[in-house]
């Protein structure tokens, strides 16, 4: 089972959290949570690491599908994308989402697929678009 549709830019890591809100915005996503993992851990834990940023993604009528389909599918929603920076590679940053067939997977239910493919191509086609907007390591 793949867990995420993924690319890695060389940029800023300011500059792929732009991009990628950009490029989710382009296929009608918009992002409806924020959760900032590195500066949570320092304030909660006192431990320090690379920017994490996870956005929770939402392309409304998407959702209002999937919902349809099983009330208890928002369990899995929003698509969650996460901006992160290579510990290992200085300038690199990884973008992470979700793979919408995770829904399928984890609840088989007559028109979801069809709700999973359609967010599959709209989360891939923005991962494309960050692909082409910067230099790939």
């Amino acid at each position: 089972m793949t867990l995420a549709i993924s690319t890695t830019l060389r940029a800023s890591f300011e500059e792929a959290v732009e991009m990628t809100r950009k490029a989710l915005a382009q296929q009608g996503f918009g992002v409806l949570t924020e959760i900032d993992v590195k500066a949570t851990l320092k304030a909660k834990l006192d431990e320090d690491m690379e920017d994490y940023l996870i956005l929770g993604a939402c392309n409304p009528a998407l959702a209002h599908r999937a919902v349809d389909v099983d009330r208890q599918i928002g369990l899995l929603l929003p698509c969650n994308v996460v901006v992160r920076s290579d510990p290992k590679r200085d300038g690199v940053v990884i973008v992470d989402a979700m793979d919408p067939q995770i829904m399928v997977q984890v609840a088989d239910q007559p028109g979801l697929r069809e709700v999973a493919d359609d967010a599959a191509v709209r989360l891939h086609a923005a991962i494309d678009a960050l692909s082409l907007s910067s230099p790939k390591e």
